[in-house]
């Protein structure tokens, strides 16, 4: 009886013994599914990190290259201010290198009347132009402030014409009043960075009756214009061709526009022409696409002024 409950006992024993190896070889196998699972899900992991981290790179060199495109349409203003200064001086500019370009710019706006028909036919042409804006009309009202970033929106150029355009104010007695007229422009940079955000900035100044006028009517003043402008990066831009929409006291209209720019860019390399889309210019509006298909036809390359 003895013997038979020894017997029993071991074969317990026995029994137990098996039962625990076959538990530990089972955790033993759950586990390493369970890290081989794990290192699976972290190599995946790591690919598409990798992948994520290519395609990040890619759109940041597509990102690159679109900017790049877009800049090789804008003209340096500092450039530019030389070379009407030299041209003007008869002297050749520096830089010509026989690369027709055409710089279409407007005066005076913006105008709830004439400035979105320019930019409507701008944007259907796909070209671009610079817009050197008067203060006092950036705040004239909610839509004049709508036009403002609608310009800049659809890729055109600001700079600035001053706040006011008030000659008597600006040059009293026929000389240029320094503290006017930059106090002038300061106003008309703060209503721009009050519309677009103060991380707006322009480099470009076009003079009220342009820098070569007062350059022959006030020679010291307006050297020390001249001065006081590029201590802030500032720099002028005159014109070298124009439509005549602000020329003499008979208005012209869209077909006489069209002649006398055909007649003022003839051959020029680099034509900076000059029009404006204030109040009462609609004949301007009607004559830009055919002075835009003009400039196509020629051969002509658009760019904005920075």
């Amino acid at each position: 009886m003895k013997r038979n409950n020894s017997n029993s006992t071991k074969n317990i024993k026995r029994a137990r013994i098996t039962i625990l190896v076959i538990a530990v070889a089972l955790l033993v196998i759950i586990g390493s599914i369970v890290a081989a699972q794990k290192f699976s899900a972290g190599s995946k992991t790591v690919q598409a990190a990798s992948s994520t981290g290519e395609s990040s790179n890619d759109d940041k060199e597509n990102s690159d290259s679109v900017n790049k495109e877009s800049n090789g349409s804008v003209e340096d203003v500092a450039y530019l201010e030389k070379y009407i200064e030299q041209q003007e001086k008869n002297q050749k500019p520096d830089g010509a290198d026989g690369k027709k370009v055409a710089y279409l710019t407007f005066d005076d706006g913006p105008s709830t009347t004439v400035t979105p028909q320019i930019l409507d036919i701008l944007k259907s042409e796909d070209v671009h132009a610079t817009f050197f804006l008067i203060g006092k009309y950036v705040d004239k009202d909610d839509a004049s402030k709508n036009l403002v970033k609608r310009e800049v929106a659809e890729g055109n150029a600001i700079g600035i014409h001053s706040y006011s355009h008030d000659y008597g104010y600006l040059f009293p007695k026929g000389k240029i009043n320094l503290e006017n007229c930059m106090s002038d422009f300061d106003k008309t940079d703060k209503a721009l960075k009050n519309v677009l955000g103060e991380d707006f900035s322009t480099r470009s100044i076009r003079f009220p009756g342009g820098q070569e006028t007062w350059s022959k009517k006030d020679p010291q003043g307006a050297e020390k214009v001249d001065k006081a402008l590029h201590e802030k990066d500032w720099h002028q831009i005159d014109w070298n061709a124009l439509s005549g929409d602000a020329e003499g006291t008979h208005k012209k209209n869209a077909d006489e526009l069209i002649q006398e720019a055909i007649k003022s860019i003839g051959n020029r390399e680099k034509a900076l022409i000059l029009m404006h889309d204030t109040y009462g210019k609609e004949e301007t509006a009607k004559a830009l696409p055919r002075i835009i298909e003009y400039l196509k036809q020629q051969g002509y390359e658009f760019k904005i002024i920075e």
